[in-house]
C-alpha cells in the first residue's frame, strides 16, 4: 500500500493558485523532504494531504483513503504537527496528553508518560500549556501527534523552536522510525536537515513542484549540496 498519493492536486483561493496540479507518490520507510520558498504552498499541500482542506481538484489518498470522501479516517490515522498551532493553553501537558488519548480511543498503557519522558517534559506535566515556552508547547504538540504510534507522520517544521539535544534526539527517532515501516511528509527551511534526514525530496515554487527525486537525481550530475540544489532550481 501507497502511504501517501497525490494525483493533480490544486487549490486555488479566487485568482490565486497556490498549488497547482501536484503530483506525489511516497512509499513505506520514506523521509520525504517537502521544500520551498515562503508562500510556494507547502503548507496547504500538506492541509490537504491530511483532509484539513479540502482541494479544488485532484485526488489524494492515504493509506489508501481517500482523503476526499473520509477526511475524518485520514486524521485519524496519521499523526500531524503543524507548525504554528499550540496545545489548548487551560489544559496541563499531561491533561492535555491525556485528553489526545482519549479521543483518539487509545489503552491507559503508559504512553503518555513515554513520550512526556522522551522529551523531557517530566518536570513540566503539571504545568499549563499557556506558560510553556515555545519548545515546550513544540515538545507537547509532537507528543501528540505520536501517541498512537501512526504509520505516516505529517511535519510541518517539527524542529522549530527545539533545542539542539531534543532536536538530534528526534533525528535518530524518525530514522528508526522509517526503518520500522514508517513513512514522513516532512516540510522544512532547514535544507542542511532535509539533505541529511530525507530520502527524497519535491522542491515547489509559486504552487508548481519544479523538482522531485532523491539529491542525487536533484544534482544531475553536478556535486552540490542541497542548498545549491535549492537556490538553482528556484531561482531559475
Amino acid at each position: 500500500m501507497i502511504p501517501i498519493k497525490a494525483h493533480g492536486l490544486t487549490k486555488r483561493f479566487g485568482k490565486l493558485t497556490a498549488v497547482d496540479n501536484l503530483d506525489l507518490t511516497i512509499n513505506p520507510g520514506e523521509i520525504f523532504g517537502f521544500i520551498g520558498p515562503n508562500g510556494a504552498g507547502k503548507t496547504t499541500t500538506l492541509q490537504m494531504l491530511t483532509g484539513q482542506l479540502p482541494p479544488t481538484s485532484g485526488t489524494t489518498s492515504v493509506l489508501g483513503i481517500d482523503v476526499a470522501s473520509d477526511p475524518i479516517a485520514v486524521k485519524a490515522a496519521v499523526g500531524i504537527v503543524p507548525e504554528l498551532e499550540y496545545p489548548p493553553s487551560f489544559l496541563t501537558v499531561e491533561e492535555y496528553l491525556n485528553f489526545v488519548a482519549a479521543v483518539r480511543g487509545l489503552p491507559d498503557d503508559g504512553r503518555v508518560d513515554k513520550w512526556i519522558e522522551f522529551f523531557g517534559l517530566e518536570d513540566r506535566r503539571s504545568t499549563m500549556c499557556m506558560s510553556l515556552s515555545k519548545g515546550l508547547k513544540k515538545k507537547t504538540t509532537l507528543s501528540a501527534a505520536m501517541l498512537h504510534e501512526p504509520r505516516v507522520l505529517f511535519m510541518d517544521e517539527p524542529f522549530l523552536d527545539l533545542d539542539p539535544l531534543i532536536q538530534k534526539k528526534l533525528k535518530s527517532w524518525l530514522l528508526d522510525y522509517v526503518k520500522g515501516g514508517g513513512t514522513v511528509f516532512l516540510s522544512t527551511h532547514i535544507l542542511e536537515l532535509a539533505e541529511k534526514l530525507c530520502t527524497s525530496v519535491g522542491i515547489i515554487d509559486k504552487g508548481k513542484l519544479v523538482a522531485l527525486g532523491s539529491l542525487k537525481e536533484l544534482q544531475n550530475g553536478v556535486d552540490e549540496d542541497l542548498e545549491h540544489v535549492f537556490v538553482r532550481l528556484v531561482s531559475g
